[in-house]
């Protein structure tokens, strides 16, 4: 009975998607219902029951990207993102510091906003190095935001990719946290030794330009009581929200597609219980019903399709088809095994306007019904490599977009023209690793 509710709930979002999405932001996920209806006549599977299964099949995960918003309405209460960046400024009083700073900051916003926590900390940033301007500064800034975004879709519990890679591949939820984030801590380093070089290239002292804004705000910060309070209160609520995902993970055997979205909500309205503003709830509730879920149809129309989709290819059998192929590739060459191809599978749909989130959703959505020679872990850790480079370096996903419309520089420059080299050592790095973990364990 739920799963025909659902399915019927998925097909009416699915149709009223179109009514309001004009024709161009429609074109993608038409795109991909037209694909599904092809495999599921050529291969002569029931129509059926590919839409009850299809819709189904992405329920948890639009109620996640319904749902995760709601914690930035937590970040709006009070200034807890200034007094972080504020309380760490004694630790970040040269540029390989700052830059490491400016990553790490991202990554643990991520966790709230998602690629939301680009245009913020970019902002804060500007606001701090406000004289400090040029290609040099804006590279400085925009590859530090873009890269550790990008690096959060291999650990982040928060990111829809990361989590439907786990849930659908089977994979070990505290296995795939702890080897996203070494790999993550790894490309940030690797990425302050190749901000390094950059500096060099430009011939300019950033070291120099980030003491001088220091020693401005010093008198300022000396004056501050208030901000330590919010940085302890910001690391109780990081905590509260992401420890009792985990515990109720290691308790219940619940989906974590299903068990996200109800202790965001829990949280969100204790917060707000405590804080004895429950009116807030209803006035964020009203103002993101109105104006927040209208401008993600598209999103959903393109979710939803990319369900079907994946139970069309998974019910005709054309998914092992297709990974049987990949493997045969790889095997016709010496020294390539399937591990060395997967990323290039999602940064080549990254390539031609397919987010993140919908690549990892079609790649592992189609793994999931294929027996692989790997752990699920190391399978998730190749497909989110993949959508690292692809935020990274393509022009059509969002995260670029965003920076570029903050930066004024172009989505070329941004992403291609200033990540091409580190993603390349980046996706090297990854391969060592996982080509170590096949020659040894397996």
């Amino acid at each position: 009975m739920l799963s025909a509710t659902l399915s019927l709930f998925g097909l009416a979002s699915f149709l009223l998607g179109y009514f309001f999405l004009p024709l161009k932001q429609a074109g993608v996920s038409l795109f991909l219902f037209i694909i599904a209806l092809i495999v599921h006549f050529s291969a002569g599977t029931s129509l059926i029951e590919g839409s009850v299964s299809g819709f189904t099949v992405m329920s948890g995960l639009i109620a996640l990207l319904l749902i995760v918003p709601t914690i930035s309405w937590v970040l709006e209460e009070k200034p807890y993102i200034k007094s972080v960046i504020n309380f760490a400024q004694k630790l970040l009083n040269t540029s390989r510091k700052f830059y490491f700073g400016m990553m790490v900051i991202t990554q643990i916003i991520s966790y709230f906003l998602l690629f939301g926590s680009i245009p913020m900390v970019y902002g804060m940033i500007n606001d701090f190095l406000s004289n400090q301007k040029g290609e040099a500064w804006e590279n400085y800034k925009g590859t530090a935001l873009l890269r550790a975004f990008s690096l959060t879709t291999m650990w982040v519990v928060s990111i829809p990719s990361f989590i439907f890679a786990v849930d659908a591949l089977g994979a070990s939820l505290g296995l795939s946290i702890l080897q996203g984030f070494i790999i993550s801590l790894a490309g940030i380093f690797l990425s302050v030794l190749f901000s390094h070089f950059q500096e060099r290239h430009y011939g300019i002292d950033l070291t120099e330009g980030i003491q001088e804004q220091l020693a401005k705000i010093a008198e300022e910060k000396k004056q501050e009581t208030k901000g330590n309070r919010d940085v302890v209160e910001f690391a109780f609520l990081f905590v509260t929200l992401f420890g009792s995902i985990f515990l109720i993970n290691a308790i219940i055997d619940v989906k974590l597609l299903n068990i996200i979205p109800i202790v965001i909500v829990a949280w969100v309205i204790f917060y707000f219980i405590i804080r004895r503003r429950s009116s807030a709830i209803i006035e964020n509730g009203r103002t993101y019903v109105t104006k927040s879920i209208p401008g993600k149809a598209q999103q959903f129309s393109i979710l939803l399709a990319a369900g079907f989709l994946i139970n069309a290819v998974n019910q005709s059998g054309y998914g092992e088809y297709i990974i049987d192929g990949l493997f045969y590739v790889t095997d016709a060459v010496p020294f390539l095994n399937f591990l060395w191809v997967l990323p290039f599978v999602v940064i080549i749909l990254g390539f031609i306007g397919l987010g993140p989130l919908t690549v990892i959703v079609l790649v592992s959505g189609i793994l999931q019904g294929v027996e692989l020679p790997y752990p699920p872990e190391i399978v998730v850790l190749g497909i989110t490599s993949g959508s690292v480079i692809s935020i990274m370096l393509s022009p059509l996903i969002l995260p670029s977009i965003i920076l570029s419309s903050v930066n004024r520089l172009s989505i070329i420059k941004n992403g291609l023209l200033f990540n091409y080299k580190y993603a390349l050592a980046f996706y090297v790095m990854v391969q060592i690793y996982l080509q170590l973990f096949v020659l040894f364990f397996l």
